[in-house]
């Protein structure tokens, strides 16, 4: 007698799946793939010239190095308010759970009138930072406060809710077994939320990387200064050189692909270290 056929554990997974890759090629591939197609239209060396000039590798490195540091800082602050939004009760603890969401809200360009209303010389936070000699507002200072500002929902979002199902009869045994508050925190703690923290990370350095809205009013945009890499393509579109502004979005592409990769590579590596240590 054979064998009774075995079923999908998901139901009409064939028509799923076709829709999925449809979908992914409409919104994702096709989309991309023109990307490429359009820069073809350059030749190798007028790529390469147009990838390399000054102002190009500037802005660039305006785009990727501050948003990589934001990042950094964002990880910092957000981990420090998931702890505080998770492990303690205060009043208003809800209010302010509520005011992380809202750089999700709000629109980029209101949240840059905002940031450079509020860092300008003569602003509440930028008069005293100018009477010190820092210089916030049209400056890459400013680049990186916008970056800020915009990624820590990212962090906070991501963490928050991998802290709030970490058991606390962990930290109890380890606590039973002598282990001091920081051995807790290093070996319990920060392991269980490694996956997490990375993904935070990946996740508000990739929309650092392509802001526009919030920045570009509190950067000055000044070519070799303040002028960032999705504010040149912008140019380079209005100047109808779309296979200029095409080339310098490939690299843009092309190098976010491969940090995200890498962190995802990271961000395997501690589940399976987590796994096997559990």
């Amino acid at each position: 007698m054979s064998a009774p056929a075995r079923q999908s554990a998901l139901p009409g997974f064939g028509l799923t799946m076709g829709l999925t890759l449809t979908w992914l090629s409409l919104l994702i591939l096709i989309p991309l793939g023109g990307l490429f197609v359009k820069t073809t239209e350059l030749t190798l060396w007028q790529f390469i010239e147009t990838v390399t000039s000054n102002r190009t590798l500037h802005a660039l490195q305006i785009s990727f190095g501050l948003a990589f540091a934001a990042a950094l800082v964002n990880l910092v602050a957000g981990l420090l308010i998931v702890w505080a939004l998770v492990r303690y009760r205060f009043p208003g603890r809800r209010v302010f759970d509520a005011i992380v969401d809202i750089p999700f809200a709000l629109p980029t360009a209101v949240a840059g009138i905002a940031l450079t209303t509020l860092f300008a010389q003569q602003g509440w936070l930028g008069a005293p930072l100018a009477a010190l000699g820092i210089k916030v507002a049209f400056t890459p200072l400013g680049i990186f406060m916008a970056m800020i500002f915009i990624g820590i929902p990212f962090v906070v979002r991501t963490v928050q809710p991998v802290l709030i199902d970490l058991d606390a009869e962990l930290e109890e045994a380890a606590a039973c077994l002598g282990a001091s508050r920081w051995q807790i925190i290093t070996r319990v703690i920060i392991p269980s939320l490694t996956p997490a923290i990375l993904t935070g990370f990946a996740l508000a350095f990739a929309r650092a990387v392509g802001e526009y809205g919030s920045v570009i009013f509190i950067a000055g945009n000044l070519p070799n200064v303040s002028e960032i890499a999705p504010l040149l393509i912008v140019i380079r579109l209005s100047e109808f050189r779309y296979a200029d502004a095409t080339a310098i979005a490939v690299v843009m592409l092309v190098v976010s692909f491969l940090v995200i990769f890498l962190i995802n590579r990271l961000q395997r590596w501690a589940q399976t270290r987590a796994l096997t240590a559990g």
